[in-house]
Order: structure tokens, then sequence, then C-alpha cells
């Protein structure tokens, strides 16, 4: 008997950073138990170079990365999600379009590393600090006993890891 692979979508405005980090970072970390998409509600159409870079840098495959809207996967014939987190504070306060089989959702909010400003280095830094918070919430969630809490209980825990993280950031 094959075990649930649990469908995981990453959530944010422009689709071109943290969303996409999670999505790697997440398709890695839960290899054989999660597969993770991302998806934007306004995408700005391209990766961010500095997020290609870093997942380079870290030995993420980089080649099926794309920026896109998030109607792709309300879409019929999308996966069907478990999990919806939304990773930057524009998406969590927008309307979400209604996804198929009612999935878990938290908001695990982290500043926008596109964002940065500075130099080069500090820019760059950004996202090496969003690629660490969003590997430490990831490293939580796909060590969660998911078969064994209850809907309530692992919804609480979800928003937990989001709010804990965002605390200590």
């Amino acid at each position: 008997m094959t075990e649930h692979v649990f469908n995981v979508l990453f959530l944010c405005t422009g689709n071109s950073a943290r969303s996409i980090l999670a999505e790697s970072i997440l398709n890695r970390e839960g290899r054989g138990r999660f597969r993770a998409f991302s998806a934007g509600s306004q995408p700005r159409g391209a990766v961010h170079p500095f997020a290609i870079d870093l997942l380079k840098k870290m030995n993420h495959p980089v080649e099926q990365l794309r920026s896109k809207n998030w109607d792709e996967f309300a879409a019929d014939g999308a996966p069907v999600m478990d999990f919806v987190f939304t990773v930057c504070d524009n998406a969590a306060n927008e309307v979400c379009p209604v996804w198929p089989g009612q999935p878990m959702s938290a908001h695990w909010g982290l500043p926008d590393p596109a964002a940065a400003e500075g130099t080069e280095a500090e820019r760059r830094f950004a996202f090496a600090d969003a690629y660490r918070m969003l590997t430490n919430r990831i490293g939580i969630f796909v060590n969660l006993p998911l078969r064994a809490l209850d809907k309530l209980s692992l919804q609480k825990r979800l928003s937990e890891i989001g709010r804990d993280f965002t605390q200590s950031a």
C-alpha cells in the first residue's frame, strides 16, 4: 500500500522569492511524503535572480521553477491541496480562491527579501535569512505526526509554527 503524498501550496503576492524558496525546500525535505507548489495572487512573471542563485548554491533543482498565478491551482484538473500556507502578509489578507478539498491553511509570514534594500551583499543576506526561516518552519512541519493528530490539533499547530518563528525572528 502506498502512503498518501500530501500536496502543499505556498502563496505569496509576487511568487518570485519566499513562496518559491518554500516550494524548493519542502520538495527536498519532504520528498516522498510531500509535494510542494507555489503561486501568487499577482505573480511577477519571473523568479527573482537572487532566489535562483541561492537555491543553486544550496543544491536545489531550479529548472522547473516559475512564477505563476494561484488561479492555476483552483482550476479544474489542478492537484488537490492538503495544505495551503501564506508566506507574506499581503497574500494572507487577500481573498483566496476556493481550494478544492478544503485544505488546512496557516499563515507563515516573513519579510520579503525581494524588497530588501542596501548593498548587493545585504540584499542577498535577506534571501539567505528567508531561506533559513523557511527551512526551520518546514523542518518542523515535515516532522509533525500528521496521521496521529486530529484536524483541529493539526490546524492549531500549523498556525503556531508561523507565530513561533515570527516572534523570534
